[in-house]
């Protein structure tokens, strides 16, 4: 990069515009960001537009506004018109409204249109991930009229190696392969040698469910149909990555009972990052409540039998950890398809086996422990230890139970993870151990 800057420097600009041609859009792109906005803009501007879109698409969306207001309406549109649809798209997302409005009135007509199309359908949607460029074939084609169509349009296509067969009406027939294309006579048909069983989802379907669908068939590309089940796009794995990385990390953010957010942690505020924050840390503070009332409740008990306390943050701590495990092995699963609604009862069965192992283990160690360590007596021994065991037989089971019925209510069932869990568990291990506590001590 320093020979790049060097020519910069000199104003050496052909030999500036050959050596940028020369490199990766995408190691290209991490330069410029490490760069000076001036420096930045002028190697931008010596790009060939075809290039520039390229490395537009992945340089950092803090730039794409600076980028935007300082060059000219004209190169505006000439970036636009070169870049991929779904690129563009993303693009103006992102963007304040008044320069979205001001970019798609400098667009031709036809990206215009396209654009206008694609923003009417809903934020993470299967028609707000696709692109149009695509190769459509005729069912009716010659191989020979589809390399044909293939040589004069596939340049400007995000992909050519999966074609897709359509009718007269543009209905979705079936897919076939450039390899099968190459491969086959020339007056052999598309309809010959197409696989008529075609995956594909409509521009309504969420793209989590896209992701899914490209896991499980191992696709590089997937066709999006309209309700009548015409074909308008295709998506392919590039944007399909970038989504399974949106989604996880929005699981992960959720499960630590943080609102998502849409950016990265360096570039979001202070502000924003304590306003993720803070609900669910009152929701949980406030739920304290609950097993601060269940102490007071008892707290005759508590002075009668002191030593009950030392025992209440393990029995805590092991219920909530218990919980823990299991919603987001139950989680996980139900994210990459592993684990449906349907199997809640074989999950049920699962975690319950896997309770008792558990709780058998724990209650024995600590059993052995307390009595070895403590001297509180037999029965303080056996009430803690008859708790431990109930506490993560239940903390296992709502662990499991919880995610699953998130899902049925149309929750994301990564809402259901430690931090509820382990404010129901604290709960329920404290009304058992008091509970058997008044029972069994006198």
């Amino acid at each position: 990069m320093s020979d790049i800057l060097e020519l910069l420097e000199n104003g050496s600009f052909s030999s500036l515009q050959a050596e940028l041609r020369e490199l990766n859009p995408v190691d290209l792109a991490h330069e410029l960001e490490q760069m000076d906005r001036t420096k930045m803009m002028m190697l931008f501007r010596l790009m060939p537009k075809d290039q520039a879109a390229a490395v537009f698409s992945y340089l950092d969306s803090s730039l794409h506004q600076h980028i935007v207001e300082t060059i000219s309406a004209v190169e505006v549109r000439e970036l636009i018109d070169a870049m991929f649809i779904d690129d563009a798209v993303d693009l103006l997302e992102e963007l304040p409204s008044n320069m979205v409005r001001a970019i798609i009135n400098n667009s031709s007509p036809e990206t215009r249109r396209i654009i206008n199309h694609f923003l009417k359908y809903p934020e993470n949607s299967a028609g707000s991930l696709m692109t149009v460029e695509f190769v459509g074939l005729f069912e009716t084609m010659t191989c020979r009229e589809a390399l044909a169509l293939i040589r004069k349009s596939g340049v400007d296509k995000e992909t050519i190696y999966t074609c897709y067969a359509t009718d007269a009406s543009r209905h979705l027939t079936g897919a076939v392969s450039l390899r099968s294309i190459l491969l086959s006579p020339d007056d052999c048909t598309i309809t010959q040698i197409m696989n008529s069983t075609v995956i594909y989802v409509h521009t309504s379907e969420d793209q989590e469910e896209v992701a899914r669908k490209f896991k499980e068939y191992d696709l590089l590309a997937m066709p999006v149909v309209d309700n009548e089940n015409r074909i308008v796009g295709i998506i392919t794995i590039d944007d399909i990555v970038d989504v399974i990385e949106a989604e996880n990390t929005e699981d992960i953010e959720l499960m630590a009972a943080l609102h998502p957010s849409e950016s990265e942690y360096l570039k979001t505020s202070v502000w924003r990052l304590a306003r993720n924050r803070i609900l669910w840390l009152l929701v949980m503070m406030i739920s304290a409540t609950f097993t601060g009332s269940i102490i007071g409740h008892y707290e005759a008990l508590l002075q009668n039998a002191v030593v009950l306390a030392i025992f209440i943050p393990m029995l805590m701590d092991t219920g909530g950890n218990c919980g823990s495990q299991a919603s987001t092995l139950i989680i996980r699963g139900m994210a990459v398809g592993d684990i449906r609604l349907q199997d809640w009862s074989r999950v049920l069965l699962k975690e319950l086996g896997v309770a008792t192992l558990v709780a058998f283990a724990l209650s024995l160690v600590n059993l052995l422990r307390i009595t070895i360590f403590t001297g509180a007596g037999f029965r303080v021994d056996l009430v803690v230890t008859i708790t431990l065991f109930i506490t993560i037989i239940f903390a296992k089971l709502i662990g499991c139970c919880l995610p699953l019925f998130a899902k049925l209510c149309k929750f994301d069932p990564a809402l259901m993870a430690s931090p509820l869990i382990t404010t129901v568990v604290d709960a329920f291990a404290l009304i058992i151990y008091f509970s058997l506590a008044s029972l069994m001590l006198p």
